[in-house]
């Protein structure tokens, strides 16, 4: 009780500072240990002229008893929700070297839990599950990375005006970038050296035309990435003209060629 009170020298309170202070260090939450110590404190101070009756210190055990179910049960929980994430991509912030605040992406190797705390293993560096920011679905990210066809194309071939066409798609990135196509129109696969690629762009040679009749045709593209992407119902090619008859026989109205008589 003498370090509580201050000493009382000729009817007043000595106001000096206590030679052997003690400095406490606050934090901003109140655990299990924290409480007991209030509670062991309360009953070592008590007033002697008014102290707490027996019912008062059980229903402070069994306040202290639900609290420490409830920081277990958080800590359950939050360890479940770290070894959901093994094999997920995350994404964690930490700093560099500057002190810098930086965010890593990655894919969790293992958890590690030590003295409650639960750390996250990214590329053989462990990172505290409090830094963690984002979990990435992994379709997502094929999905973001594979090529594609963002808008539908509606092309034009004119049989009796012959020209390539030509049409733009993405061709993908990192581990799922292709660098070539097959194109399938009418259930035909068009023959490689009609197809050009040039980057994000395809060119289809006229000569692949002249044996498609006239026609609306939806057309699939095939791309030769890791996972052989197929995109169908994003091309559209409308196949107008006048198709010649496989004999040579000319067009209905018109005149075929008179014979023509030689000596």
């Amino acid at each position: 009780m003498s370090d509580l009170i201050q000493p009382v020298k000729k009817g007043t309170v000595d106001q000096k500072t206590n030679p052997n202070p003690v400095t406490n260090t606050g934090t901003s939450s109140l655990g299990k240990d924290a409480f007991l110590q209030l509670l062991v404190t309360q009953m070592k101070y008590q007033d002697p002229l008014n102290p707490n009756t027996d019912t008062e210190f059980v229903a402070q055990l069994a306040t202290f008893s639900q609290l420490e179910q409830l920081q277990n049960l958080g800590q359950t929980s939050t360890n479940s929700q770290a070894f959901n994430l093994v094999g997920k991509d995350v994404v964690v912030k930490t700093t560099n070297s500057t002190g810098e605040t930086v965010f890593k992406q990655g894919k969790v190797d293992f958890v590690n839990i030590a003295k409650g705390k639960v750390q996250l293993s990214i590329e053989d560096k462990m990172y505290s599950m409090d830094d963690l920011c984002q979990v990435i679905d992994g379709y997502y990210l094929v999905q973001k990375d594979i090529p594609k066809i963002n808008e539908k194309i509606n092309l034009e071939f004119d049989k009796d005006n012959p020209s390539d066409i030509a049409f733009h798609v993405d061709m993908g990135k990192g581990d799922y970038v292709a660098d070539d196509v097959a194109i399938v129109i009418n259930g035909n696969v068009i023959d490689a050296k009609y197809i050009t690629v040039d980057n994000n762009k395809i060119t289809i040679s006229k000569d692949a035309f002249a044996d498609i009749k006239p026609g609306i045709y939806s057309t699939t593209v095939v791309f030769n990435d890791a996972l052989y992407t197929t995109v169908a119902g994003k091309v559209t090619i409308q196949v107008k003209g006048t198709e010649a008859p496989p004999d040579g026989t000319p067009p209905e109205g018109e005149n075929p060629p008179k014979n023509v008589e030689t000596d």
